[in-house]
């Protein structure tokens, strides 16, 4: 087989491949037997047709067409692994010559990664916060705790953030057909907090007992995607959460501990371990964006107004902003897979089984299943290599990591083999927010 490239850009090629006939001959043969088990031709079994009956009815060129269906995709890759490309997406191919006898010729272009060179690791700096934890960030501890043991204490007046309402609500369209979804009674909520449907909290704010408060709401997705539906909730009560004090009393009932004062340390200290182990998310995400900040490369236009079509053609809306905001994060993510695929091949990354398989523990609980159903689907889905190709991704930014330099907020360099050490110790690969977590949980 002979194939050729042209580079048509710095992100797009075109493979002009031939492949002589005799090559052809597995794919031809599989193509016989298909036809035959597919047509009733009197005095021949089902399967057992002869070749020169088939092409006497079908013509040769029917043949042809369903080896090249066969032979394409292979020769194809064949072509790929000999050129050494970097095919991003799928290929456009068309079959410039298919006579019996002789080679197979076709073309395919096709979205490649673009050729570019890796910075000095080593020249990257970035500067994450500081491990020392806030007298605020103690109280937030102390104030979580407290939280756990409030009571609820009905009051005569309006409501507050904070507070925590009984509400009832139902929702209609503008006809004023009812929205079973949208009903319920009794339900318990804290004013504040966001976590009812968006305009429920301005709308309820400030409403005393009994009161009815009405909002429209547009949903995004489900049945009333995009339809615009009115919400009554009506206040049954409002109730303020009373916190107890924090006196040794409450510590010794709350915790292991006797004093207030012990309690406070040992927060602390539980604290500046959580806040070492978000330096090294922080130094992480920080990195990255310092790495493709580094890299100048042209990314393929088709491929990234594909992502954009999938991700609005799912159902989701959204305007010119939106769509802006989508295509951003679809460079970002192309750049990021380019940038570390590359590290990977150049730091020789690979993944052994024991790291697949610690990565399948660990995604698991995310989905609600068992390593073993998680792995099952996984391989029903056929994205095992995707899988490989993350934690692959995820080794080479680790290799970066490694190598560059990194500093809290005064300068002080932050030790990230031993923080590694310690979060794998901890919390294995516990996703971080930007918020700390209550760590009060461990008492």
């Amino acid at each position: 087989m002979k194939s050729d490239v042209e580079t048509l850009s710095p992100t797009r090629v075109k493979l002009t491949v031939e492949v002589p006939f005799e090559e052809l001959k597995p794919s031809m043969d599989a193509a016989y037997g298909r036809i035959a088990k597919s047509v009733n031709i009197p005095g021949f079994r089902k399967g057992k047709v002869p070749a020169r009956i088939i092409e006497q009815r079908f013509g040769i060129e029917a043949v042809l067409e369903e080896a090249v269906n066969d032979a394409l995709p292979k020769a194809y890759e064949e072509a790929v692994r000999s050129t050494g490309i970097m095919p991003v997406g799928r290929p456009e191919i068309d079959v410039t010559e298919l006579v019996q006898g002789a080679p197979l010729a076709f073309t395919a272009e096709v979205d490649v990664r673009p050729e570019f060179d890796l910075p000095d690791y080593s020249s990257l700096t970035v500067e994450v916060a500081n491990a020392t934890p806030t007298d605020d960030d103690v109280e937030q501890q102390l104030q979580g705790l407290a939280g756990r043991f409030a009571s609820l204490t009905e009051v005569d007046r309006a409501a507050a953030n904070g507070d925590v309402l009984l509400v009832d609500i139902s929702g209609a369209t503008a006809e004023g057909d009812a929205v079973e979804d949208l009903s319920g009674s009794a339900l318990s909520y804290e004013l504040g907090t966001d976590g009812m449907l968006p305009g429920f909290d301005e709308a309820v704010v400030g409403a005393a007992k009994d009161e009815v408060r009405t909002f429209e709401f547009t949903p995004q997705n489900g049945d009333w995607s995009g339809i615009p539906l009115t919400v009554t909730a009506t206040v049954k009560a409002v109730r303020e959460r009373e916190l107890p004090a924090l006196d040794d009393d409450f510590v010794q009932l709350a915790s292991e501990f006797d004093t207030i004062g012990e309690l406070r340390d040992d927060l602390a200290t539980r604290l500046v371990r959580v806040k070492r182990i978000e330096q090294g998310a922080e130094a992480r995400n920080k990195v990255l964006e310092v790495l493709l900040g580094a890299v100048d490369i042209p990314l393929p236009e088709g491929v990234i107004a594909a992502e954009v079509d999938e991700h609005f053609q799912d159902g989701h809306e959204g305007d010119g902003d939106h769509r802006a905001e989508v295509e951003a994060q679809a460079r970002e993510a192309l750049k990021s897979q380019f940038v570390l695929d590359k590290v990977a091949e150049a730091e020789e990354v690979s993944v052994g089984e024991t790291e697949l398989s610690a990565w399948l523990i660990q995604q698991a609980p995310r989905y609600g299943m068992s390593p073993d159903a998680f792995a099952q689907a996984l391989v029903e889905a056929g994205q095992v290599q995707m899988a490989i190709q993350d934690i692959r991704r995820a080794k080479a930014l680790a290799v970066v990591l490694e190598s560059a330099r990194v500093v809290d907020a005064d300068g002080n360099e932050v030790d990230l083999k031993a923080l590694d050490a310690e979060m794998n110790a901890q919390l294995g690969a516990q996703a971080l927010g930007d918020e700390l977590p209550d760590i009060t949980d461990e008492l």
